[in-house]
């Protein structure tokens, strides 16, 4: 696929879809009915080829455009945003891929059509990867079981990793390859449509050329850190606009309120006022956040790619302010999702409505990556100017 030939993504087609994820979120999470052909008509939309360079044929939109639209679209329906985390993080991952004929093949795999979902964390005591890749005679095959899958159960690749000898790798495997196996089996009480249940892999075959050294150190973990968790944000900012836009269509068509006879318009009371306004700027805040730091991220990208003198601090700087973002972003939002039942008393509590999944979901993403860690990293850095550290399994 050429330039010539990659449109962007149609604002039409866009808000089209945006339509349809928001019309059937609350049915499909009641029902737990993944969302397949949605996601797969994103993708073939483009959406997740956004930040492919226009020079291969993508349409090379800032960072701050990507995730405009990444809250736009868990605005209408979180879970399907979330599934795109690893996704559209493997489209990021190329940029910091030495060999050129590399990481356009895989752009252009992605162009064409193809969604990568990511399978990396394991349910286990320690951290240690228990996935390993080994030589046969027959070729390279892959064992292991994946937890926290988000995403491969609708993807064409899977991003995972593993133990190679005595090192750590990036496997790519398609998702129907021998001896693969996705379940959707994430037991959670929020963002119950990502996907993010078990994949195993037994005795799968894997080429050669799809086999990455993981090197924790290095300047694309550091960046690769603070998208997956800009990503998250930009997730749960979406969240807190879904609140809103549920809370004031509840508010508006109720007719009573406690403690008053007869008819009492909740719209006009001032204490109903006051929630839906707190929950309106605690969105509208989340929102401006997520997007300064997606500024940030990539200015730090494009002086990374640019060769500019101290490239690798800034990258480490734009990190560190997608971990000050998530001391915001994640208890303003929780917060404002747990008191907007305040606006209708019983009501508002009524399963069929399904306000509380507003809650569950922001509450779930909010456990990812603990904020309680990042902030003490934040800390340290400003007292003791230590770097924030790569948390990865060891090879």
């Amino acid at each position: 696929m050429t330039s010539e030939t990659r449109a962007g993504l149609s604002e039409a087609v866009f808000e089209e879809l945006l339509q349809r994820a928001r019309a059937g979120a609350a049915e499909r999470e009641r029902t737990r009915e993944l969302p397949t052909e949605l996601v797969r008509a994103l993708a073939a939309a483009g959406f997740g080829t956004a930040h492919v360079p226009a020079g291969v044929g993508g349409e090379g939109v800032p960072l701050e455009t990507l995730f405009e639209r990444l809250v736009r679209l868990a605005r209408a329906d979180c879970n399907v945003a979330h599934v795109f985390r690893g996704h559209l993080a493997f489209v990021e991952k190329q940029y910091f891929e030495p060999d050129a004929a590399v990481r356009e093949e895989w752009w252009r795999r992605v162009l064409a059509g193809d969604l990568v979902g990511n399978a990396v964390s394991e349910a286990s005591a320690t951290s240690d990867l228990s996935t390993v890749l080994r030589e046969t005679p027959d070729g390279l095959r892959l064992d292991g079981r994946k937890f926290y899958t988000t995403g491969s159960i609708y993807a064409d690749w899977i991003d995972t990793s593993a133990s190679f000898g005595d090192v750590g790798v990036q496997v790519l495997v398609p998702t129907r390859a021998p001896g693969v196996r996705v379940v959707d089996d994430w037991k959670g009480f929020g963002q119950r449509l990502t996907g993010s249940g078990t994949t195993t892999f037994t005795d799968v075959p894997v080429e050669r050329e799809h086999v990455r050294t993981i090197d924790p150190d290095d300047d694309a973990q550091t960046y690769m850190l603070g998208f997956f968790q800009l990503v998250l944000l930009a997730v749960v900012a979406g969240i807190g606009h879904a609140a809103l836009d549920d809370t004031v269509d509840f508010v508006r068509g109720r007719r009573r309120i406690f403690g008053y006879a007869g008819e009492a318009l909740p719209r006009e009371h001032h204490l109903v006022q006051a929630e839906v306004g707190a929950l309106s700027s605690a969105a509208s805040a989340a929102r401006a956040i997520v997007l300064t730091a997606a500024r940030t991220l990539d200015a730090a990208l494009g002086a990374h790619l640019a060769g500019a003198p101290g490239a690798a601090q800034g990258l480490r700087e734009a990190q560190l302010e997608v971990y000050r973002a998530q001391q915001v972003v994640l208890p303003l939002v929780v917060d404002a999702t747990a008191r907007l039942f305040e606006v209708g008393g019983a009501s508002a509590v009524d399963a069929e409505r399904g306000l509380d999944r507003h809650w569950r979901n922001a509450r779930t993403i909010a456990t990812h990556n603990p904020a309680l860690h990042r902030r003490r990293a934040i800390g340290d850095f400003e007292l003791n100017g230590t770097a924030t550290r790569r948390y990865l399994p060891a090879g």
